[in-house]
Parts: C-alpha cells; structure tokens; sequence
C-alpha cells in the first residue's frame, strides 16, 4: 500500500473513532447530568438549572445521532461527514452548557475531532442509495407524524392537555405507537374521530417502516443460508483483496492469501461460488468483467486486485476495466501464454505473472545441475512442510 493510500486509510479510521467516542461520551454525560445537582465550569453561574438539565437530555440525543453518523462514515456516506460537522460543534456547546465535570472530555475530544473530520473530507464520498420501498416508508412515516401533530394542534380545543404543537406532537406519537398514556385526551366526538383516523394512519406508518427496516435483515438471512454474500457483507469490506476470476491458479492465491488479508472472490460460475461458500470464502457470484460487479465487490475500498481467469483475453479485459475505474490500484495479473504478458502490461497490469515462464525456467535450471530448484518451487507455492525422502 502507498503512503498515500496508508495514511487515508489510518486517517478514515480515526474520523469514525473519534465520531464513536464523541458519541458515547455525549450519551453517558448527558443521562449523568440530566439527574445532577451541582455544576462547575466557566458558564455554570450564568446559566440556569433547568436549562443544564435540558442540555443533558439533548446532549443523549445528539449522542445517538452521533452513533448513526459513525455508522455512517464507517461506509463512506458523504450525508454522514455532513452530519457530523453539524454534531460536533453541538456536542461542544452542549458539553459547555452543561457545565459538568465529566463534560469536559466530551467538549475536548469534539473540538478535536473537528480538524480531523475536514482534513479527510474526500474520503467521504459516497451517496446513500434509498430503495423505493424505504423511501415510501420514511414519506408515510413523515406525513403520518406531520397529519396528526397539525390536526391536534387545530383542534387543541377539543383536547385535554394539548395546548402547544408540542403537545400535539406528543398526543400523536403516543397515539400512532399505540402507548395511550391518557393525558392528552379528545373530549368531543369531531376530537374522537380525528384520534381514530391518527390511530389507524399512525399505525400503518409505522407498519410500513418497520418492513422497510426488517426486509433487508430477512433477506441477509436467506443470503446466507444459500451461501451468496448480502449487501450489507459487501459494504462492510475494506483494504481488501479483490480476487477476479476463478482460474487454475486461484486456489493457491487463496491459499496465500488466507490469515494475512481479507479477501474477496468474483466468479461467474456457479459451481465454484457454491463450493467457495461452502468453505466460508466470501465469493460474488457475478461477471469479474463486468464494471457493476467489481464496484459492488469493493474496488473503491480495495488495496489491491488480483486477476486470474483461465484465458489471457479475458484477463486482459478485466484489467482494462479495473485500471478505468481506479487508476491508482496495483493490479496483478497470471498470464496463461508467455506472449500475453506484454498484452497485459499494456492493458494497465503493474505485474503480470507467467506460470508456464516460471516453471520452464526451473525445469532448465533443475536439468543444469541446480540441485535447490524444489525448494524455490516450495518458497513460490508455499508447500515447505512437503515430505522429503
């Protein structure tokens, strides 16, 4: 991996580490502090208890929309770096108002986090891909909750306890969740009516939510009972290896690459994905050609690409498309036939690897008189516990 590369990576890593923290020290300071009874700090005599108490309520909040932002930049999303740079100043004025001795690390590591966050800015580019259904859901979820809170609110006066568009907005999360705390109540039959309809719109919101949440979560799991690799799998890999085709040498590039470096292997054969699955190989059964399929095995996260099919042509083919669409990727390739191995250096390979060269060339050093070719052929094939006579 280059410096460049290297340092990305390490510095992608410590954005998403000082998020997390961020996140759970806003969350344990803020439940601590919204019980407190006593607070220092430089604005502790200017701001009134209540309002410090408040602050650690919303400092909780803020907390979990800190930890979904983390999950966020773990997966690139350019929409998490943006809500992180709004979190962050919050977190610290927070943090300041709350006027707590256990707030302190939380305003010092959010001011820290900040240069950090915009130093590594380009490293969060990547647009968060809705699904129609998800989309649909969120839109009735919004107009359910916007429906009831402006409707209560017209009606507060047919209303017990509602008098503010909070108070509308409480009456319609307690009634669409179906809690029914009984403190907001309707006290005419227009106020009924309207509660049935927020009942009844409430709930099938939530209904359609909750199936947009929970049908990619049934679908991993069918996934992985029929041995393919999920979404949520693919979007997880990072500084992996991509492993395109499945050729003769495959399996002893698996080999070396088990236990120092994730990988992933893309094969359009059926057959060999589900013996790949079998043994637990993250394997996508798709074209390793095909510029859709090597996007959604990683390339953008990879830390390098590996291509070996049986035929030159379509190696060839595959890092030409690699080399296209990540230029600064070290891409290696076999070439079956000695003559391609220009071909391929051409089409964009940093190395190419010719088997037949390097066992030819053995084989003559072997007949010469060079008694230690077989250990070099162990050293390449990483076969040095063979038996010996």
């Amino acid at each position: 991996m280059e410096w460049g590369e290297r340092w990305g990576w390490v510095g992608t890593r410590l954005t998403v580490a000082l998020t997390g923290i961020v996140a759970v020290l806003s969350i344990v300071t803020g439940i601590a502090n919204i019980t407190a009874t006593g607070f220092i700090g430089p604005l502790a005599e200017f701001i009134p208890p209540a309002v410090q108490r408040t602050a650690g309520f919303t400092g909780a909040m803020t907390g979990f929309l800190m930890l979904l932002s983390a999950y966020g930049l773990r997966r690139g999303l350019e929409t998490a770096w943006w809500s992180t740079l709004v979190l962050l100043p919050l977190t610290a004025v927070q943090g300041l108002v709350q006027s707590s001795p256990l707030s302190i690390p939380l305003v010092v590591v959010s001011l820290l986090a900040m240069p950090n966050l915009l130093a590594n800015r380009s490293r969060f580019d990547r647009e968060v891909e809705l699904t129609n259904t998800q989309i649909a859901a969120g839109l009735a979820l919004v107009g359910a909750q916007a429906y009831g809170t402006l409707g209560t609110y017209a009606l507060r006066e047919e209303f017990g306890e509602v008098e503010t568009i909070l108070d509308a907005f409480y009456f319609t999360i307690v009634t669409a969740s179906t809690v029914g705390y009984g403190d907001a109540t309707p006290l005419t039959q227009e106020a009924r009516l309207f509660g049935i309809s927020v009942l009844l719109v409430g709930t099938a919101s939530f209904a359609v939510a909750l199936g947009a949440l929970l049908s990619p979560l049934i679908e991993a799991r069918f996934a992985a009972a029929l041995g393919k690799m999920t979404e949520r799998e693919l979007e997880s890999l990072e500084d992996h290896v991509l492993v395109l085709g499945y050729g003769e040498l495959t399996e002893p590039i698996l080999g070396e690459l088990d236990g120092r470096a994730p990988f992933v292997v893309v094969t359009d054969s059926e057959k060999r994905a589900d013996r790949l699955a079998d043994r637990d190989v993250l394997v996508l059964r798709a074209d390793p050609s095909d510029e859709e399929s090597i996007e959604r095995a990683g390339l953008d996260r990879a830390r390098a690409v590996v291509v070996a099919t049986n035929t030159d042509a379509e190696d060839a083919l595959t890092v030409l498309t690699v080399r296209q669409l990540r230029p600064d990727i070290r891409i290696v390739s076999a070439a079956t036939d000695r003559e391609n191995v220009v071909k391929l250096r051409r089409a964009g390979a940093d190395a190419v690897i010719s088997p037949a060269t390097i066992g030819g060339r053995l084989m003559v050093q072997s007949a010469l008189g060079r008694e230690d070719t077989e250990d070099v052929a162990d050293r390449l094939l990483g076969d040095r516990d063979r038996s010996r006579d």
